[in-house]
């Protein structure tokens, strides 16, 4: 299998710089859609994908959660970029010149005091990544970028202004995806990430969380999103630390499971360091 690495966007985006960071030694593939970043693992044209799955911001990225259940793949690690904004042109620009700022829709408003302190007018691209590419295609130096550090790179831009966003908690948590989950690595600080829907009786979300209190795992995380086009199908997305082997998270996903009618592990991985 090649030792690639997929990913949904064009060079330079942001889940690029997550592979910049997390894989440098891995090739990044580009693709189209997450659809097609999770084909290209389960294929064997990459032995990984790098998927974004929350942002501090913007909060769970829908697409992924509906999914990662049926995508035959398993999280083997994770990782968290923080999301810096630079304003990207073409050689020989100055910040005087520059009269539109180009980037995705939900980067512009996390710059506006940067685009009203210099009067620039944000205009929207389809990817932060395609609006470097644009730009650098266009040769104009009244248009700018909003996107990495890395774009710069890849399409010969200058760095104009760096780190412009108007808050500096913005950071993408990303899972690594493989065909073959490995439950034999263990750290410190381990991770489990599962899926799981509760039985229709009374009070059942209640009771099958009641397992994890009484054997002292902790939950990090619990959403519900709805599924099957129904409003009353809820799956439940959860991270828990510790791994299925601690005889607690044993205890505790057993109690679960009693509770419901679907259960599925989607990976367990060694926690980022971010979380300490």
């Amino acid at each position: 299998m090649t030792d690639r690495i997929a990913f949904q966007g064009e060079p330079g985006a942001y889940s690029h710089q997550a592979i910049h960071d997390a894989r440098p030694g891995m090739e990044a593939l580009p693709c189209a859609t997450f659809e097609d970043a999770i084909e290209a693992v389960q294929s064997g044209r990459a032995s990984q994908a790098m998927l974004p799955v929350e942002n501090t911001t913007y909060g769970r990225v829908a697409d992924i959660h509906r999914l990662l259940p049926s995508s035959g793949l398993h999280i083997v690690d994770e990782a968290f970029v923080r999301v810096h904004i630079n304003l990207l042109a073409v050689p020989g620009a100055q910040l005087s010149d520059i009269r539109e700022a180009w980037s995705h829709l939900v980067l512009l408003p996390q710059c506006a005091r940067f685009l009203r302190a210099h009067d620039l007018k944000g205009q929207v691209s389809p990817d932060n990544a395609r609006a470097a590419r644009d730009v650098a295609a266009w040769g104009d130096r009244s248009k700018a970028a909003l996107a990495s550090e890395l774009a710069a790179e890849i399409y010969g831009l200058d760095v104009l202004a760096r780190h412009i966003e108007d808050h500096d908690t913005n950071t993408t948590r990303f899972l690594i995806m493989s065909r073959d989950a490995n439950m034999a690595r263990r750290s410190d600080h381990m991770m489990t990430t599962f899926v799981f829907r509760v039985r229709n009786i009374p009070a059942a979300l209640y009771k099958a969380m009641g397992g994890f209190a009484t054997n002292g795992v902790n939950m990090t995380k619990l959403e519900s999103y709805m599924v099957d086009g129904s409003f009353t199908a809820t799956q439940f997305y959860a991270d828990i630390e510790g791994h299925p082997e601690d005889d607690n998270v044993k205890l505790a996903l057993e109690e679960l499971a009693y509770f419901t009618s679907f259960l599925k592990i989607l990976g367990t991985y060694p926690a980022a360091s971010v979380r300490d």
